[in-house]
């Protein structure tokens, strides 16, 4: 039987107090399950500004989307996750990536490394996390029982693996990391491998992890060409068709939207999607449709 549907908003732009909470009520009424924080240099801090999101909002949980781990040590990331999950009322989930983007850490005076070294350091950090915070002389104690749920952000074979063994939600890019923190999509085919991967690599597990999926650009429209333009120059060996293909681009009328979302759950099985916040008010509308619609698949016959 397939996971309910679950919605995330990536909200990514700083904004005073007043602005920060409006914005966080908005997702709330729009009727997103979590309200997600990133972890870039000149976005907001994630940890105080998820505290201000769960204290605007009464539903949805708070995550991050996902923390640079080469900003992090795991014994103070420690205390930040758990002072979060209590000052949240335990709606903290943690999400946990290498890091795509070296301008940052140099900005920051913090070492950059080879991938293979970046996803070494993302281990020795999920694996101490977990084994600080399962210490029953840890303070503060966490409020979630047995732990803060663990979402893991990537795309090749030994972050697949990562994931495999920790996570408890799989995130997947549906992008590869170029020279420059560029990120450049994947097309379905080549996401069919990765999550193949991940099922094989993860087929011991005791219990499934949840599948994620980061959305990249929602546009509701009855004219996909013209609508697809603008994304042209960003993507240069792409065609108008690939562009409109990839399955982290939601282009078309509202009832091919929710179809593809329907699909592409069938195909790989996410159900956890996440937008980034220009595209919060695009996405509610199929977010209401696949609401209503799971709400009638629920009801009894009446015969």
């Amino acid at each position: 039987m397939a996971r309910p549907f679950r919605f995330g908003v990536n909200l990514m732009s700083p904004a005073p107090a007043g602005e920060w909470r409006a914005k966080c009520r908005r997702a709330e009424e729009l009727g997103y399950d979590v309200i997600l924080a990133p972890d870039h240099l000149g976005a907001p801090a994630p940890f105080p500004a998820l505290v201000a999101a769960a204290e605007a909002t009464e539903r949805p949980r708070v995550g991050t989307f996902v923390l640079n781990a080469g900003f992090w040590n795991p014994a103070l990331l420690a205390r930040e996750v758990a002072t979060t999950d209590a000052l949240t009322g335990g709606r903290l989930e943690l999400g946990l990536g290498t890091g795509y983007v070296q301008a940052e850490h140099e900005t920051a005076g913090l070492p950059w490394g080879s991938p293979g070294e970046r996803v070494d350091h993302l281990r020795r950090t999920v694996e101490e996390l977990r084994r600080i915070l399962d210490s029953d002389a840890h303070q503060p104690q966490l409020v979630q029982k047995p732990r803060v749920p663990l979402l893991i952000g990537g795309n090749g074979d030994r972050m697949l693996r990562l994931t495999a063994e920790h996570a408890d939600i799989a995130a997947f890019t549906a992008a590869r990391t170029r020279d420059g923190g560029v990120l450049e999509p994947i097309t379905a085919e080549e996401l069919d491998e990765r999550v193949a991967l991940y099922r094989k690599l993860a087929a011991g597990r005791a219990a499934p992890a949840e599948l994620n999926l980061l959305i990249q650009i929602v546009t509701v429209t009855d004219d996909r060409g013209a609508a697809i333009q603008p994304w042209l120059s960003h993507l240069p060996h792409l065609t108008e068709r690939q562009i409109l293909d990839l399955p982290i681009v939601l282009v078309g009328t509202l009832e091919d939207i929710v179809e593809r979302v329907r699909a592409q759950q069938e195909r790989y099985g996410f159900s956890y999607l996440t937008v980034l916040e220009p595209n919060m008010e695009a996405f509610a509308p199929v977010i209401a449709r696949l609401r209503r619609a799971g709400e009638s698949s629920d009801r009894p016959d009446r015969a």
